[in-house]
This record gives structure tokens, C-alpha cells and sequence, in this order.
């Protein structure tokens, strides 16, 4: 079971942290907060939609037209059109699980966002200060708590894991970038 969870989680995750990107980018948290909580509110008072959205001999026609008739009138265009890319790669039956993880993650949206940083060396504090000011920016949260890590590895820069965001400025991962380029150019 522990398996499965995972397997979900690897694909309800990157939908969830799309929509919220998504919602954050065009200034429409709330709506699509409000759009969410009322598709939840579908899918839990209605096991036969549930049914009928995982059932994999249904076509996605029919599954959009279904959506698109009860939804319609109640969500906004933009997560209705979400909700038919769900459809279009076949993780419509995953919508329960993507509301809430959406939900979850828009509600730490408010408050904390935590950031991995692995660097070669130990950051100073004002090192420190720049880079979660840096972060409040690229993410939009309020605040940001750091995880620090030293590898010597990376030789050089550091990594940083915001969600499923990666951002590598290591010399390591540059030389890494620049092998690759070479070997998969025609000279």
C-alpha cells in the first residue's frame, strides 16, 4: 500500500504544484482555492462521478463532456481547462487526490515554504539573508526556512530544492550542462 502511495504522490504532486503556480502567476488564489474546495465537495458526495472519471473504458470525450456539464457553471474557465488537461492525460481519476494536495499546498503557500540547500561550503548569515530573500521572490511565500547541507563536491555554488523546483548554480552541475552539450553536439 505504502508503494501506491508513492506512485500517486509522484503523479498527483507536479498537477497539484502546476495549479498552484498557475493560480499564484495570475493573481487568482482565492478563485481557484474556491474552485478546488467546490470540485472536492463533487467528488466526495458522489462516488458514482469518482466511478465513472477512474474507470479506464470510458472515453475522454465523454469524461469532458461529463466534467464540463457539472462544472461548468460552478468553477472558472481556467480550472475548468485544468481539469480537461487532466482528462487529456489520462489523470482525471487522480482529481480527488490533486484537489487536496493543491489545497494542502496552497494553504503552506500562506505561510512557510521550505527550501534544501546544498552548497559546497557553509553559507554565512548574510549569505543566508540574500538567498531566502531571493526565494521569497522566486516563490511568492511570505516566509522561507532553509535546510542547509555542505557537499565539496559540487565544487563550487550551490543547489537549491524549493517543491519540485531545482535550481543548480554548482560548478559541478555547470560542468555536468557543458559535457553534455558537447558530447550531444555534431562538431
Amino acid at each position: 500500500m505504502a508503494a501506491d502511495k508513492s506512485v500517486v504522490s509522484k503523479i498527483v504532486e507536479p498537477y497539484a504544484e502546476a495549479l498552484l503556480e498557475l493560480a499564484v502567476s495570475t493573481n487568482t488564489l482565492d478563485e481557484v482555492n474556491n474552485d478546488m474546495n467546490i470540485v472536492s465537495q463533487f467528488l466526495l458526495n458522489s462516488g458514482d462521478l469518482q466511478k465513472f472519471l477512474a474507470n479506464p473504458l470510458v472515453t475522454s470525450e465523454a469524461k469532458k463532456k461529463v466534467v464540463n456539464d457539472i462544472l461548468e457553471e460552478q468553477i472558472s474557465p481556467s480550472t475548468l481547462r485544468f481539469l480537461m488537461v487532466l482528462v487529456d492525460r489520462n489523470r482525471i481519476a487522480f482529481l480527488d487526490s490533486v484537489a487536496q494536495r493543491y489545497l494542502e499546498l496552497s494553504y503552506k503557500q500562506a505561510s512557510i515554504e521550505i527550501a534544501t540547500v546544498t552548497s559546497a561550503v557553509q553559507l554565512s548569515s548574510q549569505q543566508q539573508k540574500n538567498l531566502v530573500e531571493k526565494l521569497k521572490k522566486l516563490t511568492g511565500a511570505e516566509q522561507v526556512k532553509l535546510q542547509l547541507k555542505v557537499n565539496p563536491e559540487l565544487i563550487g555554488g550551490f543547489i537549491v530544492e524549493v517543491g519540485s523546483k531545482l535550481i543548480d548554480t554548482s560548478l559541478s552541475g555547470q560542468l555536468k550542462r557543458i559535457n553534455s552539450l558537447l558530447n550531444s553536439s555534431t562538431i
